[in-house]
């Protein structure tokens, strides 16, 4: 088995189906399997699913265990020499599997890579490629600075705004939208981190992988579409919780000990900025 791609699901069986349909639609000459874990969804995805695509091995939770859990309960079963993580709202090319797979192939120093990433409309998701959250990175990019001056370096170390999207270079890190990550790195540095629940997994993974020795690489020679939560209906509080959350696990886990306690706590304290911003953002949504 050449890959195994993991593709988690939570309450979006419209746009898990049509993004298995665009798996199956590709044209590759690797052997791949799909592995879709179900996080309690309760909205029928893994009966249409068996019934539309058999061929898919399927894991239903009975709680929603967060997307680091439910990835590794795919990884452990994944037979493939390389493991994609791709979520349920995305639309793949027909060349991206083979696209992808031969640059990983002929670049043995790879550990991770992605591909250009899209929005329906077109444009950048700019989560796709990526540098570490460094405390002066997370200062410019959340309070704007990154935004003003998107080609300035000093800047944009988060986003990378100053690169081109068109060209391919080694970057940080990758998003869990679609991150192609080798088996032997995965062997060397273990699964993702269980303690992220929903955000951040991916940023640590790429940190972890990065130290072990590996390149990440951002690889635009093909493109898939992500339709990309961007609702203005208000969040759970949970979302919003998590998000902030892995804001802190990451410092955390990777900077702290490298910082003074005054950073660590301009750190802390921005983050609680942050999170009461959103708070007060979301509740001038509508519920619904």
């Amino acid at each position: 088995m050449d890959l195994s791609i993991i593709i988690v699901n939570y309450k979006t069986k419209h746009l898990t189906l049509a993004c298995i349909e665009s798996v199956f639609s590709s044209i590759t000459s690797y052997k791949y399997e799909i592995i879709l874990v179900d996080n309690a969804s309760n909205d029928g995805t893994i009966l249409a699913v068996n019934e539309q695509f058999p061929q898919v091995v399927t894991i239903a939770n009975s709680d929603n265990v967060g997307f680091s859990k439910a990835n590794n309960q795919g990884i452990r079963i994944a037979k493939g020499r390389y493991v994609l993580l791709l979520n349920s709202d995305t639309i793949v090319q027909q060349d991206t599997f083979q696209t992808m797979l031969s640059f990983m192939d002929e670049n043995p120093i790879v550990g991770a890579s992605g591909c250009k990433i899209v929005l329906p409309d077109g444009s950048l998701d700019k989560a796709c490629k990526r540098g570490f959250p460094t405390p002066s990175a997370s200062f410019y990019y959340a309070f704007g600075f990154a935004k003003l001056f998107p080609k300035i370096h000093r800047f944009n170390q988060y986003q990378l705004g100053y690169l081109d999207p068109d060209q391919q270079y080694p970057i940080d890190s990758l998003v869990g939208a679609f991150m192609l990550i080798r088996r032997e790195a995965i062997d060397q540095v273990g699964m993702l981190d269980e303690e992220f629940f929903m955000y951040g997994e991916d940023i640590d993974w790429c940190y972890r992988i990065k130290e072990a020795g590996w390149v990440n690489y951002y690889y635009p020679k093909t493109q898939i579409v992500h339709h990309k939560g961007a609702s203005s209906r208000r969040k759970p509080y949970k979302i919003i919780y998590e998000f902030h959350r892995a804001m802190i696990l990451f410092h955390n886990k990777h900077y702290r000990r490298k910082y003074s306690w005054l950073t660590n706590a301009m750190v802390y304290a921005g983050v609680g900025v942050k999170f009461s911003l959103a708070l007060a953002k979301n509740k001038l949504r509508p519920a619904r």
